[in-house]
């Protein structure tokens, strides 16, 4: 397996390939160290969204975690999304356009 493991000041992405696979499967993390439950929901939710919005660009063989760090918790939906297209990038894990 080729794995990946890049980062940015907002986020953890680790990927691993899967060949074969026609989906892609994505795991989200954020310690307590982000706030309490609350503001680390509202923060998945906002990484949600902007997968979400980003699914066709994504390289579709492979499984990825994002993990959040304590900035997310003050970021808003498209400074999240803007931030994931950063270490998407970083990780190789977005389509060449």
């Amino acid at each position: 397996n080729n794995c990946v493991s890049k980062a940015n000041r907002q986020f953890v992405v680790d990927g691993c390939d899967k060949k074969g696979q026609p989906h892609v499967l994505v795991g989200m993390s954020g310690g307590t160290k982000i706030g309490n439950a609350v503001v680390r929901n509202a923060g998945k939710s906002n990484i949600r969204q902007g997968l979400s919005e980003l699914k066709e660009e994504l390289v579709q063989d492979i499984d990825f975690i994002v993990i959040a760090r304590k900035p997310v918790a003050e970021m808003s939906a498209a400074e999240v999304k803007k931030s994931l297209i950063h270490v998407l990038k970083l990780s190789n894990l977005l389509k060449k356009k």
